[in-house]
């Protein structure tokens, strides 16, 4: 029976068995990585809310916003990407030629919240900062597949395209074919159509499916198969419906899905963004990672 206050919808307590599940977790998951080359790294929790902002696309609005006692505009981290990239802009000097880090930490969405999703949650990112070579991000996906195997998902799989194949696209088209995998093609089409587009660009949803891996990504998958012994459509799949729904992503995407299924629960995600810190940095820095989702992964090990 509750006696005391409660927490606000989307925030809770973990108790001592979920917190020592998730230390566990998280220490496999590090061991991988740095058996990889990455180094930890801590980024404050509140940025000034003008960092944050524009990088989202249509998902800004779910930051906490504020302000503090001297009327500065503030808000909690929506994820650890943009702080990476603010901190490197202020850090150049570690990009010798490249810098990879993992880090984890809270973030915060006003989101409505279901199974594995609150509005306070745990993020595992790793990223290497400084190189646009498909090395990168074939290392980055064979981490993260090696690190799901270590937690012993054997039947996860990285799902995988590229944003090139969705150039010249609306960015509404694009964040419609990200829904397919819950809504349905029939639910995208009727999206775009409720926010006016025009019939053309509607059709590019059935159109899609048909995108072939792009020649950047042909090579990041023979990296994979080669250097790393991976097995294609068995620990990675191309799917040309994959778009990930942040605006910042420019290249290589990927999704880690616990059954490797397109309506599979998702467990992380990530890409390559080659422009986002340049925002703050004055010049192109490119950059490739992925994000575990803690606490969806602790509710599905239950």
């Amino acid at each position: 029976m509750q006696k005391g206050p409660q927490t606000p919808k989307g925030f809770r307590d973990i108790m001592p068995e979920a917190a020592k599940k998730r230390r566990i977790m998280i220490n496999t998951i590090a061991e991988v990585l740095e058996g990889y080359g990455f180094v930890p790294l801590e980024t404050p929790t509140v940025e000034f809310a003008e960092t944050l902002l524009g990088k989202y696309g249509e998902e800004e609005k779910l930051i906490y916003q504020f302000e503090d006692r001297g009327g500065r505009k503030l808000a909690l981290r929506y994820d650890l990407t943009v702080p990476l990239a603010r901190f490197v802009a202020n850090n150049i000097g570690l990009l010798t030629p490249t810098f990879s880090r993992y880090q984890i930490g809270q973030a915060f969405r006003g989101e409505n919240t279901q199974k594995g999703r609150f509005r306070e949650f745990t993020q595992f990112d790793f990223d290497t900062v400084g190189t646009a070579s498909p090395e990168e991000d074939a290392k980055v996906i064979a981490a993260g597949i090696e690190a799901i195997r270590k937690l012993g998902f054997e039947s996860a799989k990285m799902i995988v395209n590229d944003r090139k194949n969705f150039e010249d696209m609306p960015i509404e088209v694009v964040r419609a074919i990200d829904k397919i995998s819950k809504i349905g093609k029939e639910g995208a089409r009727k999206e775009l159509a409720d926010k006016g587009l025009s019939q053309d660009k509607i059709d590019l949803v059935d159109r899609i499916e048909y995108s072939k891996p792009t020649e950047n990504l042909l090579e990041v998958f023979r990296i994979l198969q080669e250097k790393y012994q991976l097995k294609k459509n068995q620990d990675f799949v191309f799917d040309p419906t994959l778009a990930r729904g942040l605006d910042y992503y420019t290249g290589v995407i990927m999704e880690l899905k616990l059954e490797g299924k397109d309506d599979a629960l998702s467990v992380g995600g990530g890409g390559r963004y080659d422009n986002l810190i340049g925002m703050f940095a004055g010049r192109p820095i490119p950059a490739v990672g992925f994000s575990f989702g803690i606490d969806r992964l602790i509710e599905l090990d239950n």
